[in-house]
């Protein structure tokens, strides 16, 4: 006989009948005569509880001596349960021992801080939170590709070593095969990266955009979803290393049709978690933040306001609000400036456009003032900034132009001024850190608690 999980047995109109469940005991209570085991598979929040009697044949030798942790194998027969807060539990007929735990087993009943469980990375996703979090970010993977695939974009795998540094940021991984005690050099003193791997200096990528562009001028709609990776040096509840990222490009779209599917985007995921994992958000509610199911709600019920840049600007400086950092026309602007703006005077998720060309990347679309592109930032309260995007440069001369005030080397993207030469259309695309998100929907305080082996300055391990 199969085995079951333990969500679809939950999840039957009626008891009855035998199942066969295999999985980890949460708790193991032993009174006389009676073992009372709560065991998950980690298929749904719940686990369900197993009545064992002492007519088991090995009731004495192994029943009794289970701890929380071990794997057992359990039939029996499903039935209505007494007990207040569970619908049905297992009367066992057999439990099987798969396998045991050390005395000094560290997940007991009781709270444990993230800060600790980060140490115990491999353990974790036995906890309740973890297990919450990990079933939360796999039903917000499959609503990105169901949500893209519904609207017929193909799904792009771009590269995770590369040579363009899409941000013109910098902070980038180097990959090399040479030799970092002595490395080789060329006439003027420098390494000598004709002689790496590739022949040139390779990075690991901080954005699949500029090659999901290049499918879009082809496949007219394409996303990505994969890892990209950040050298910066941010000890911060907000930042990692590596990170996942997904990027829609679209051809023949503006700033407007851009916007227009960030909206509906976020919607879709948002949705699409409350429908899949309901007990594990009412879990979140409960112990983490009492308000992520009222925020989810009302972003998925919400329109979207929309403003300028400038026009934010103003509403700054007229709040007579005193901020950390100042503002002024040309900042950027910083997570309180965008959190008041959505929470306390907008009271709604806001789309904010046109920004200052000084603080956005290269390949943003100039708008006829010459100071501003045409780029937009999603901000949704308690967070600030969720989703940023832009229309594209897809003329030539400005793109070139652009180019040049940045210092950038015209020779590193002669494929993508390329695209500008052959068919080039308008285009757009936004990207959305996937761990933010998830961050967003469970309330979890910090982001490595929302990734499953999370990499940060100093700290690489598992």
């Amino acid at each position: 006989m199969e085995h079951a999980r333990v969500k679809e047995i939950l999840n039957r109109n009626k008891s009855g009948g035998n199942v066969v469940i295999k999985g980890w005991l949460k708790t193991a209570r032993h009174s006389k005569g009676f073992s009372f085991l709560e065991v998950s598979d980690g298929s749904c929040f719940s686990g369900i509880q197993v009545v064992a009697g002492e007519g088991l044949d090995n009731y004495d030798t192994e029943i009794k001596k289970l701890l929380t942790g071990c794997a057992v194998s359990v039939s029996g027969e499903l039935v209505d349960s007494p007990g207040q807060g569970q619908k049905y539990e297992i009367k066992a007929e057999k439990i099987a021992v798969v396998g045991l735990v050390d005395s000094d087993y560290p997940l007991q009943k009781k709270r444990h801080t993230y800060e600790f469980l980060r140490t115990i990375a491999h353990l974790r996703p036995r906890t309740n939170s973890f297990g919450a979090v990990f079933r939360v970010r796999n039903a917000a993977s499959k609503a990105v590709h169901h949500f893209f695939q519904e609207r017929g974009f193909v799904y792009l795998h771009s590269p995770i070593i590369t040579a363009s540094d899409c941000e013109g940021a910098g902070e980038m991984f180097k990959v090399t095969t040479l030799d970092l005690k002595a490395p080789p050099r060329d006439e003027a003193g420098k390494i000598d990266y004709k002689q790496d791997f590739f022949g040139r200096e390779a990075h690991l990528t901080v954005s699949g955009q500029l090659e999901a562009e290049i499918a879009a001028m082809a496949l007219s709609n394409v996303y990505t979803f994969g890892p990209t990776f950040r050298a910066e040096n941010s000890n911060t509840s907000r930042h990692l290393a590596e990170f996942w990222m997904i990027e829609p490009e679209m051809a023949f779209c503006d700033i407007r049709g851009d916007m227009d599917l960030a909206e509906s985007f976020l919607k879709y995921v948002l949705q699409s978690v409350l429908n899949d994992c309901p007990d594990d958000m009412q879990f979140f509610n409960d112990r983490i933040d009492n308000t992520v199911l009222a925020t989810m709600e009302s972003i998925i019920k919400t329109p979207f306001e929309r403003i300028t840049y400038t026009e934010a600007v103003d509403i700054l400086l007229k709040s007579g609000k005193t901020f950390e950092y100042p503002v002024t026309w040309g900042c950027d602007l910083q997570s309180e400036h965008e959190r008041y703006l959505t929470e306390d005077h907008i009271k709604r998720p806001v789309i904010v456009t046109d920004y200052p060309k000084t603080i956005k990347a290269f390949y943003m679309y100039l708008n006829d003032d010459d100071k501003t592109v045409r780029a937009m930032d999603v901000l949704v309260p308690k967070v600030g900034e969720i989703i940023g995007g832009s229309q594209r440069e897809d003329r030539k001369d400005i793109l070139l132009k652009r180019i040049g005030e940045l210092n950038l080397n015209e020779k590193d993207y002669w494929w993508y001024i390329d695209l500008r030469r052959y068919g080039s259309v308008p285009h757009a695309g936004f990207g959305l850190g996937f761990e933010r998100i998830v961050q967003f929907m469970t309330g979890m305080g910090n982001i490595r608690d929302v990734i499953p082996f999370p990499r940060v300055p100093g700290y690489a391990e598992f």
